[in-house]
């Protein structure tokens, strides 16, 4: 038994060994059945045929099947999955840079400002999923899919697919109060890895009718072990700033002095980027779908425009040129030079050979510009290389784990989680001393 395995065993033996821990874990394997069996009661009145081709012809349900944790493909009633939810926490974190008083509450009121935020985030996800079910139920009518509803009928399938999605919420809140991690990427996690004993169904039965492409997978996943432990040092890769703390002395006690450092992560924007230019990339192409089977030049212009964005070096390169944007875009919306320049001064902080103040920002800046260089450069060759490697090697299964949002979520998912575990074991090992 190799060192690895064994220290596997040894981790996993010490969780079930901690009641308290064992409770917590236990927990969110159930809600992970819950959520599975949910996402596999389908609504009635479609046909599995209809709705697999509609997902080979429009890229971006299969993306947005991907991130609400493959629940779309299968109609559920839990079809939107956490994408409503989402939709809103991003709307309400990119309103911070426009509304004032959102980004006061934000940036300045600390951890309870944070929260109210977040529960605007929480009071849009209901509307969001009423306009993103009526949007999916208006497409697959338009392609036959589903046949034509009554209004009535058509509330009640919104309504039950609203309340779908806040269950799926609150089991998420649930999971943060009762579990271990972060809810809401746990249940996206689930979901992303629920493909995996159908890929390797689908691995398997290729190589027995064709084992001549077994050389081929052995090249492709030893190109996913490069693949996630790059992801995995990028993604916990930090530029620490010194920060030093000049003494303070009140009556005869002497406060501060200390050396410290501010972490500036390479990739502080995580997985939101690749969403972003995901959606806007494949919009163009999804509404001249819509547009195809109109007769005459639209129909035709429409079918050109759609040719145009589905080509791999179009898509692949707009992708990385939007994934780049945006990095930089979304991280001026989370993280403010100005702000942590002026609440350095304000405690006494400074960066050894730079003065406080507006010097102090400058350099944050100029730093930060840097080191979203390479993040920018990172995420964007993340978000093409699934197109890359499936069309060097013609494998399509498993390919969350060769790039684009899944993998980031996957690697951040499991990194948060495994740190809570160990630190919920050491904090118990010395409650023990």
């Amino acid at each position: 038994m190799s060192i690895v395995k064994i220290f596997m065993f040894q981790k996993i033996k010490k969780i079930f060994q901690v009641p308290d821990l064992r409770n917590r874990v236990l927990f969110v394997l159930a809600v992970f059945g819950i959520f599975r069996l949910m996402a596999n009661i389908p609504m009635p009145g479609f046909t599995m045929n209809q709705i697999e081709d509609l997902f080979a012809r429009f890229q971006m349900l299969k993306i947005a099947d991907l991130l609400v944790g493959g629940t779309l493909d299968q109609f559920s009633i839990i079809m939107l999955g956490l994408g409503p939810y989402i939709t809103g926490v991003i709307i309400i974190q990119l309103l911070t840079i426009v509304w004032p008083k959102l980004k006061k509450m934000y940036r300045e009121e600390g951890d309870a400002g944070r929260q109210k935020v977040n529960q605007y985030g929480r009071m849009l996800t209901v509307p969001f999923a009423y306009l993103q079910g009526y949007g999916m139920l208006s497409l697959f009518q338009y392609q036959e899919v589903l046949p034509k509803i009554p209004f009535i009928e058509t509330v009640g399938i919104l309504t039950i697919v609203a309340a779908g999605t806040v269950f799926l919420m609150w089991l998420g809140e649930l999971v943060t109060e009762k579990g271990i991690g972060n809810g809401i990427s746990l249940i996206i996690f689930a979901g992303i890895v629920a493909v995996v004993p159908s890929n390797i169904g689908q691995v398997s039965m290729e190589i027995i009718s064709n084992p001549d492409r077994v050389p081929v997978y052995l090249l492709f996943f030893i190109m996913v072990l490069f693949i996630i432990y790059g992801v995995v040092h990028v993604n916990e890769a930090r530029r620490n700033v010194p920060v030093s703390y000049a003494k303070q002395v009140k009556g005869k006690k002497v406060y501060g002095g200390a050396s410290t450092y501010l972490p500036l992560s390479l990739n502080p924007s995580g997985v939101i980027p690749i969403i972003f230019a995901m959606s806007i990339v494949v919009l163009p192409s999804m509404l001249m779908g819509f547009l195809t089977g109109v007769e005459g030049s639209v129909g035709n212009f429409a079918q050109m425009g759609v040719e145009f964005f589905q080509n791999t070096w179009v898509y692949g390169g707009l992708i990385f040129i939007f994934v780049g944007v945006f990095t930089y875009f979304y991280t001026a919306v989370t993280f403010d030079p100005n702000s942590v320049a002026e609440n350095l001064q304000k405690m006494g902080g400074f960066i050894p050979g730079i003065r406080p103040g507006k010097s102090t920002s400058n350099y944050l800046t100029y730093i930060l510009n840097r080191t979203l260089l390479i993040g920018a450069l990172f995420l964007g060759t993340v978000a093409v290389l699934p197109m890359a490697i499936s069309s060097l090697t013609n494998i399509q299964a498993f390919g969350f784990l060769i790039g684009g949002a899944a993998l980031i979520i996957i690697v951040s998912v499991v990194i948060t989680t495994g740190k809570q575990i160990d630190a919920q074991l050491q904090m118990r090992e010395y409650d023990n001393l």
